[in-house]
Order: C-alpha cells, then sequence, then structure tokens
C-alpha cells in the first residue's frame, strides 16, 4: 500500500486533502489522472447500468433533503449509529466491532462501555443556527431515489419491473476511517435501486448479485481476488430481507466493495406512512396494487477506484525497457482495462532537440487528442518517458523518430507487451480506434 500511494500522489492520482495547512483528516483530492480515472470507473458503471440494461432511468437528487427523509429512514435513531468505546486514560475513541481486544490499541489503557454515536452529518440551512435550521448531509443516495419514486414512475411512464440508477457525493462522520481512500467521510457512490414484484425480488436479487460480479470480471479484477459473502439473518440492516457484500481481497484483508440488498418494502412502506403520500404501484393489467419490493445495487466510485488502481499495480525487478540506461531500480506499472486507464495515448518525439521532431510529434499529439485522452512528453531519455507512461498506465505509447519525417510512419509501442510496430501516420486514428475498441 505504501508503494502504491506513493505512486498516486508523484503521478497526480491523490493528494492530502488541505495539504499546505497540515492536511484534513481522512480527506482526500483527486489529481489530473485521479479525475481521469475516476470518471472512466463512473462512466463504465453508468453505460452498464443505464445502456445495456432494460428499463434503467438515472437520477441526480439533491444532497440536502428534508430532515422528515432522515428520521422516516432510521438514520436519526441508534439505527444508524456505531458503538463507540473511549480510552479513560488518552480519551481516544474506537468503534467496538473493530477492536481485537478490550484495551486501547494506543496506550493499553482501560475502555469505557459502549455508547451509541450517530454518523450523520449535522448543518444548518437559513441564516440563524437554531433547531429549526439543522439539515444533514445525506448519508446516502438511495434515499433520493425513494423520493422521486413516484415522479420517475409518471414521468418516463415506467412499469414494475424498473430501475433507477444514481451516482453522487455521500457523507459519514465516520469515527475510524483509514486504509487510505477505503474508508472515508466523504464519498461518492453508484447506486441501482430496482423496484419489481413482491413474488419476484428473490429471482431478481439472484440476477442482480451475479450481473454485478461480472462486471468487475469484466474490466480486469482478477477472479480469485473477489468473492461473494452472505450478511448473517442476525446481522442484517434493519431495512434487508437479505444482502450479499461483492468482496475483494485488499493488502489489508477481504473487504467489501458493493453491496446487494434485497430492502423488501420497508423503503416505499415506511416514506408513504410518514408522509402520508401513496407510494403503491398499481398495475393495469392486474388490477393489483402493492408496495414494490427493492433490489439494491450498491457500490462506491471511490472503492470501485482504489481495487481498480490495486489490481492493475505490479512490480518488475531489472527494468523493462530496452534502452542503455541501467536498469536495476524497481519499475512500476499500472495495467489498467484499457476502458479505464486514465490516459490512451502518449506522443514521444525521440529527442527535444530537434525542431522537425518536436513539430512532427506536435502535429500528432493535435491530430490524435479529439478522439483520445493523450499526453505529450518530450522531457528525459525515450526509456525515461516509457516508464512513466508505465506508471499512469498509458495503453499504447507513440514515438515519432527521423524515419517519421522520411517515410510518415511512426512506432507504436503496447504496454503490456512492449511490443512495438511501424504504423502509417493517416492510419493512426482507425487503428487505436480498432485497438481501444472506441
Amino acid at each position: 500500500m505504501s508503494k502504491i500511494i506513493s505512486l498516486t500522489k508523484r503521478r497526480g492520482f491523490i493528494f492530502p486533502s488541505s495539504e499546505i495547512y497540515g492536511g484534513f483528516s481522512s480527506c482526500y483530492d483527486f489529481g489530473p489522472l485521479g479525475t481521469e480515472l475516476k470518471n472512466n470507473i463512473k462512466k463504465a458503471w453508468w453505460q452498464e447500468m443505464t445502456m445495456r440494461q432494460e428499463n434503467i432511468v438515472g437520477l441526480d437528487a439533491a444532497i440536502l433533503m428534508s430532515p422528515k427523509v432522515w428520521q422516516a429512514s432510521g438514520h436519526l435513531t441508534a439505527g444508524f449509529a456505531d458503538e463507540l468505546v473511549e480510552c479513560k486514560k488518552c480519551h481516544h475513541r474506537f468503534r467496538k466491532d473493530f477492536l481485537e481486544e478490550n484495551r486501547c490499541p494506543d496506550c493499553k489503557g482501560d475502555l469505557t462501555q459502549p455508547r451509541k454515536f450517530n454518523l450523520m452529518m449535522k448543518t444548518f440551512v437559513g441564516p440563524v443556527e437554531d433547531e429549526d435550521s439543522i439539515a444533514y448531509l445525506r448519508a446516502e443516495t438511495c434515499q433520493g431515489i425513494y423520493m422521486n419514486f413516484k415522479n420517475v414512475l409518471n414521468s418516463s411512464r415506467q412499469r414494475i419491473p424498473f430501475g433507477i440508477a444514481q451516482i453522487g457525493k455521500a457523507f459519514r462522520n465516520e469515527i475510524t476511517p483509514g486504509n487510505f481512500i477505503f474508508r472515508t467521510r466523504e464519498f461518492e457512490q453508484m447506486e441501482m435501486q430496482w423496484f419489481c414484484h413482491p413474488k419476484e425480488a428473490e429471482k431478481f436479487f439472484d440476477y442482480w448479485k451475479e450481473k454485478r460480479m461480472k462486471w468487475y470480471l469484466s474490466l480486469g479484477i482478477e477472479k480469485e481476488n473477489l468473492r461473494f459473502k452472505e450478511t448473517a439473518k442476525n446481522e442484517l440492516a434493519h431495512y434487508a430481507k437479505r444482502a450479499v457484500d461483492i468482496e475483494y481481497k485488499f493488502p489489508f484483508g477481504w473487504k467489501e466493495i458493493e453491496g446487494v440488498h434485497n430492502r423488501g418494502d420497508w423503503d416505499l412502506s415506511n416514506h408513504s406512512k410518514n408522509s402520508g403520500e401513496d407510494l403503491k404501484y398499481f398495475d393495469e393489467e392486474s388490477g393489483e396494487k402493492y408496495f414494490p419490493h427493492i433490489i439494491e445495487t450498491s457500490a462506491g466510485a471511490d472503492r470501485s477506484f482504489l481495487t481498480f488502481l490495486i489490481n492493475a499495480f505490479s512490480e518488475v525487478k531489472g527494468g523493462r525497457t530496452k534502452t542503455t540506461e541501467s536498469t536495476k531500480e524497481v519499475e512500476y506499472i499500472l495495467k489498467f482495462h484499457k476502458s479505464l486507464t486514465p490516459v490512451k495515448v502518449a506522443v514521444l518525439p525521440l529527442v527535444k532537440n530537434k525542431s522537425d521532431l518536436v513539430k512532427a510529434a506536435q502535429k500528432i499529439y493535435k491530430l490524435l487528442k479529439p478522439h483520445f485522452t493523450c499526453q505529450y512528453d518530450e522531457i528525459g531519455s525515450i526509456g525515461r518517458r516509457y516508464r512513466r507512461q508505465d506508471e499512469i498506465g498509458t495503453v499504447f505509447s507513440i514515438t515519432v523518430d527521423f524515419e517519421t519525417l522520411e517515410k510518415n510512419d511512426v512506432t507504436l509501442r503496447d504496454r503490456d507487451t512492449m511490443k512495438q510496430e511501424r504504423i502509417k501516420t493517416d492510419d493512426l486514428i482507425e487503428i487505436l480506434k480498432g485497438k481501444l475498441d472506441v
């Protein structure tokens, strides 16, 4: 993890938030390459859920909602709280379920009895900070979907079964964040709520469980590092009839990256009761009126980012670039799936002190940029530049050399195989589109 964290900062994937002021605990900023990678992950998820599936539409609900939403959902009660213990000596607080022994992990002091601590982040709306102006940053994106169930149903003329997908920020006042961006207080969710007839809920639960696992596999996650973990009935959340986690084998252990939940009719029936709004679905063909059951797929964009990053990371000792330079040091490579990698193509003039080569390389860069995410790099030896592109996961590197000036062709280098081939400049766009499946 230390090597990966170092690489993410050095190459512009992730920076500590507010770093010049000493940082801000468990908050991170996504740099230029991190932004591209995260956007590619969200794009891949959005395409999978809304374009490749039937009857799923999108939504972008507000982060701030009426506090009544969170009261009805159970988030302002003990149901959405961590049990904390406090060290009597150093007064540090810890989640009870994270402790391996009944002593303070920092100073080995005695601990207090567990107490409930709500995870909702509180704020105020309006000019006066009083009880009437209290609001909350949403702790999950799905409540915005439930609030708009009837609006989406009527406006898009959907029929059961159908789904609503949403990507958005959520906030939880985690007491024990950690493992880099795995557990943070501000995070981004990629959620889909599938509304179905109660009798079909189990069928669709199994369908979406398998479908979501296949998505990770299709993007290059190694099968042996993924598994399903069923939640025991006595450990289910208050809303859940059944829950299965998709877990990934991180360097710090098996951890959840996505949850698939059978929420039954708890959400719609509860909001219907508390709001007075009839949220039942009426089937015109059968004449049946009922609360749909909900199958939820809930993934974290940040956790997915970390998963794809770790899965892509590899080390090569002794070097892999065929140059005259010393190759004793370890080289790092990010072998992202080609649809996720932040930079698809790099354009590299062989040397920077030959103006004709530089002009030809810049012309090719401008030619490719409207079609692919590209980088132009002329600093350092060609071997060093290959290594830099390997470290950020660039799929193809194009070298513009003296032969380019004579024959109008370039060297195309493959990141994974290191195979090099000569390609005519006029054919570059078409060939790259074919290789990148765009």
